[in-house]
């Protein structure tokens, strides 16, 4: 059996042969033109044919050349050549096919060898996928301050379950309470995400990624390592159509990444929308000039479509929304001088609690009319008001059982604006700067009382005379951002890095609390602080990135939260 390596030493000598036969016949002329015979130079090329080097046909058409081109080309010599003069004689086509032939049987050979793909063996639908995804494994400690408040109620796990009863005559216990004292210290913790993106047409695409998650929660896909060595969960994070008429325009339907350009303040890196996007984005100017704008409708939540189950009459739909708008402008100057700044509009519908009908639940009822109002997921800090409106029992009134659940007491109608600007510094690096500031617009601590009637139950301060008012709800409706990143901005080569530094302050209202960050004071609003990181790309798509978290209350018991993380990043 030949193996490769014969084939390609056999071929090697082939070639080897023609050149030294081509060589000669460049010298045929010269070597002919002062000896008056050509025997020498047949008896060659008839060697040649012999040992398989030239075919017999290349053969006898070189003998026959040469023989034709003896007696002009020796005249011509003795009267007209030069010193220095080189003479170029004919090759024939046959010897050029020949050649071609060679070099192309040796690069398949190679190819078959080397286990090259041809491109009419690849299937033409994998030609239109994308894989891309992304790992992260991280040590993260959580550290919390001795002073802190230790009556920090989990409301998220109240309205998780079948409320809280309110009434201390008929529920003694403390309701859910988070840990506000006792760190926790390295946790390992990962991050997985897969996508697939295919192109379905000239203007049409697609997508879908899983990712990691130890709930269906929408701000982190951080999932918790331990367990018993149980198998992790992994979620449908993205799954989206879009349709890109023009190169200016694309609009997304589905679920698919943030659209807006936003910071952590509000919206969550890891936070995915649902429902559409319109996106523009254009250049003038000679490039110098960028204009983008984004309309995007949210569907946050939908109302049960038979709810109440026990009841003959259903609600109506009172379904919750985001409705978006931004626009903005990026400008390049001064060379790589960058200006980009963006404004936005957030209207959030129906997201506030309210205050339901009277409802008797010792009766045998088994809801309110405003269950539906409570947040499927919050964090903490927003302004909490009770949504039942529970009717007392006339037998035993003072030990009718009172099992709540909160809602938002603010609407929420957000301004926000968000200024960059980038700058070379020095040695290659750059420095970049971000502000941003939020505020919301609908917020009023009066509504909010004569909404709750009342009941509210966080961000209240009692006066000394024992009755409060909405004067006395200690909240606030600003947040606002500042950091600076200095050195490789974009990590593109192994040694690259960049640090950055930062603070931020959220007042209780100045945005829902269930969709920003979850590392900042452990997410949600009325906290301020720093914030400090550093990456360095190790590999060529690997890097490490470690990140300090300092915060505490705005306003309210104490409650001061630092996180400390060390990750390995990878992405593919």
């Amino acid at each position: 059996m030949t193996t490769a390596a014969q084939r390609n030493t056999a071929s090697v000598l082939r070639r080897t042969a023609l050149l030294g036969a081509i060589s000669l016949a460049l010298l045929a002329g010269n070597a002919q033109a002062q000896h008056a015979g050509d025997s020498t130079m047949v008896k060659l090329i008839r060697s040649l044919v012999g040992s398989g080097a030239l075919t017999a046909e290349a053969g006898d058409l070189l003998i026959e050349e040469a023989r034709r081109e003896a007696q002009p080309q020796a005249t011509a010599a003795s009267t007209q050549a030069q010193p220095g003069d080189v003479r170029v004689p004919y090759i024939p086509q046959t010897v050029r096919d020949e050649i071609r032939e060679e070099v192309k049987a040796e690069v398949m050979a190679q190819a078959r060898d080397e286990r090259w793909a041809a491109p009419d063996a690849v299937p033409e639908w994998t030609q239109r996928i994308r894989l891309e995804g992304d790992v992260r494994v991280r040590n993260e400690s959580r550290l919390y301050s001795d002073s802190n408040s230790n009556i920090q109620v989990n409301w998220a796990a109240i309205n998780a379950g079948n409320g809280y009863d309110v009434n201390r005559n008929t529920n003694l216990p403390y309701p859910p309470l988070l840990n506000t004292r006792q760190d926790r210290n390295n946790s390992w913790r990962i991050r997985a995400r897969l996508g697939l993106t295919a192109d379905l047409g000239e203007h049409v695409q697609g997508g879908v990624r899983l990712a990691t998650g130890n709930d269906d929660g929408p701000v982190s896909t951080t999932q918790t390592l331990g367990g018993g060595l149980a198998k992790k969960d992994a979620w449908i994070d993205q799954a989206w159509i879009a349709w890109t008429p023009i190169d200016a325009l694309r609009v997304v339907g589905g679920r698919f990444e943030n659209p807006y350009w936003s910071t952590e303040a509000l919206f969550s890196n890891d936070l995915n929308f649902d429902g559409v996007s319109v996106q523009y984005q254009d250049r003038f100017a000679s490039d110098d000039l960028t204009v983008f704008a984004t309309l995007g409708l949210t569907p946050l939540e939908y109302s049960g479509d038979s709810f109440p189950s026990t009841s003959t009459e259903k609600m109506k739909s009172r379904d919750k929304w985001l409705n978006g708008l931004q626009v903005g402008a990026e400008w390049a100057f001064n060379e790589d001088h960058r200006l980009r700044g963006a404004l936005a509009y957030y209207d959030f519908r129906r997201i506030t609690g309210q205050l339901s009908e009277p409802c008797a639940l010792y009766a045998g009822d088994t809801f309110c009319s405003t269950d539906w109002t409570r947040p499927q997921f919050m964090q903490k800090g927003n302004t909490l008001m009770l949504l039942r409106n529970i009717a007392l029992d006339p037998v035993s009134p003072a030990n009718t059982p009172q099992p709540q659940y909160v809602g938002l007491a603010s609407e929420f109608e957000l301004v926000d604006v968000n200024l960059r600007y980038t700058v070379p510094a020095f040695n290659g690096y750059g420095l970049q700067l971000d502000g941003n500031w939020i505020r919301n617009l609908a917020y009023d601590p009066g509504e909010m009382w004569a909404r709750a009637n009342g009941g509210i139950v966080t961000n209240l301060t009692l006066p000394a005379s024992g009755i409060a008012g909405p004067r006395d709800i200690d909240s606030g409706d600003t947040a606002w951002q500042l950091q600076a990143t200095f050195g490789t901005l974009a990590l593109k080569q192994p040694g690259n890095w960049n640090a950055w530094l930062g603070y931020r302050r959220v007042e209780a209202d100045a945005v829902p609390d269930g969709y920003n960050d979850s590392d900042f004071h452990l997410g949600g609003t009325n906290a301020k602080g720093y914030y400090l990181g550093a990456s360095w790309l190790f590999d060529k798509r690997a890097w490490l990135t470690g990140s300090w978290f300092s915060a505490k209350e705005v306003s309210g018991p104490p409650l001061a939260i630092d996180v400390f993380q060390l990750e390995v990043n990878a992405k593919f």
